[in-house]
């Protein structure tokens, strides 16, 4: 075997923290809005109201069941012809992800939500709450509890997806680590290095959420 050449690809790194910045802020802005545009979609969900239940199935489901690669394509290339609109690179994946987590983070509300006994809803009512402050004072902190694995997965699984920004040139890690595998033809060392970038990036995310998932399961013992 030939001898593996990492120095090369770690004297760049200048190049890899730049794409580790990108490749942060597109999932700080796609998980963020997730979380939040997803609960309104979530409950547009579970309402009674079929003109607002059934838009916001089909939004979910289409972002649900297409891949993000072509949402993300469509974002990029279609937009511009169907509406004229060219969105800058980094705000089309950023548009595309935001969505794709939207859609999924409101089907995590809406199971959330849907788990939670009826006789805590009841409860509530019988005490004079108002539907918004029953949702926010006993349904939505007991769901989360509920919710919280399937968000850190979701969030696991976003922060993976941000490498399909690369396609249309967003200067992300897999970007960098492309432009510098094809200059310096060491495929193998750069990949290497890439993936432990994202596992040192996403992995102490995901102990975070366990200690938060004991605490809460402690809390709530």
């Amino acid at each position: 075997m030939e001898q593996l050449q990492f120095g090369e690809i770690l004297v760049h790194t200048d190049l890899l923290l730049r794409g580790v910045w990108l490749t942060v802020a597109l999932w700080a802005i796609a998980f963020g809005a997730g979380l939040t545009a997803g609960l309104g979609l979530g409950l547009a969900r579970l309402s009674a109201r079929r003109w607002i239940a059934w838009p916001a199935r089909a939004l979910v489901e289409a972002f649900r069941n297409t891949p993000v690669l072509i949402q993300l394509i469509w974002f990029y290339y279609a937009l511009p012809v169907l509406t004229g609109i060219q969105l800058p690179a980094f705000a089309a994946a950023a548009l595309a992800l935001s969505l794709n987590a939207t859609a999924y983070c409101a089907e995590i509300y809406r199971g959330g939500i849907r788990s939670i006994p009826r006789g805590q809803w009841e409860a509530g009512r019988a005490l004079g709450m108002a539907a918004p402050r029953l949702m926010r004072r006993v349904i939505l902190p007991q769901a989360v509890r509920r919710m919280l694995p399937a968000f850190t997965n979701r969030g696991v699984e976003l922060a993976k997806n941000t490498s399909v920004a690369s396609i249309v040139t967003v200067n992300e890690l897999l970007y960098q680590a492309r432009m510098l595998s094809s200059e310096y033809y060491l495929p193998l060392e750069t990949f290497t290095v890439v993936a432990v970038i994202y596992f040192v990036l996403i992995y102490p995310g995901t102990l975070a959420a366990y200690a938060l998932e004991r605490r809460l399961a402690a809390k709530g013992a």
